[in-house]
């Protein structure tokens, strides 16, 4: 972790093939832009992995974190990132598919404040626009981890986009207010 209540401490990795967790330089840059929107926020991980963005969110300030992940390597190491740092009771984690997750959701889900989207990055990205940028359940900020060189398509969903590039890896990051 980089700051907050849980700063410092290490977390498990998943050894999984093909899984690439966010760089610390780019968590910390992300968690620099998002400020105290963070705060007393509710969180969906999508594309959880080992947990490392909503551990960071819930160190530093947020109230309660979902994450979806597929993979049962990194399942396993989310899992133990928690009980290491007592979260069990603050994040719910779902063993399944991001965007099928996303789809059951309904208008009148509870909201998210912030998402978090880091999906492999071979994957399309309309599909995660489509499914979950578009869509009316978060409220405040929408993360999109992707490829430095490719660029998610316009959306109207969002009332203001930003992309930042760190070496290989993008932050689309769309706002509501």
């Amino acid at each position: 972790m980089i700051a907050g209540r849980y700063g410092g401490r290490p977390l498990k990795s998943a050894g999984t093939r093909g899984l690439r967790p966010t760089a610390a330089r780019v968590r910390e840059a992300l968690f620099s832009i998002l400020g105290r929107e963070v705060e007393d926020a509710r969180v969906l991980d999508l594309y959880a992995g080992t947990g490392a963005l909503s551990i960071e969110a819930l160190s530093r300030g947020a109230r309660e974190a979902v994450c979806v992940e597929r993979s049962g390597g990194a399942l396993g190491a989310l899992e133990s990132n928690l009980a290491a740092l007592g979260l069990e009771e603050r994040v719910r984690v779902v063993r399944g598919e991001a965007l099928a997750f996303c789809r059951r959701l309904d208008d009148t889900a509870e909201p998210f404040d912030l998402v978090f989207a880091d999906p492999p990055y071979a994957e399309p990205l309309d599909p995660i626009l489509r499914e979950v940028v578009e869509r009316p359940w978060w409220t405040r900020a929408c993360v999109v981890e992707h490829a430095a060189d490719r660029e998610p398509s316009a959306t109207g969903a969002a009332e203001e986009t930003e992309t930042r590039r760190y070496g290989d890896t993008a932050l689309s990051i769309f706002w509501r207010e």
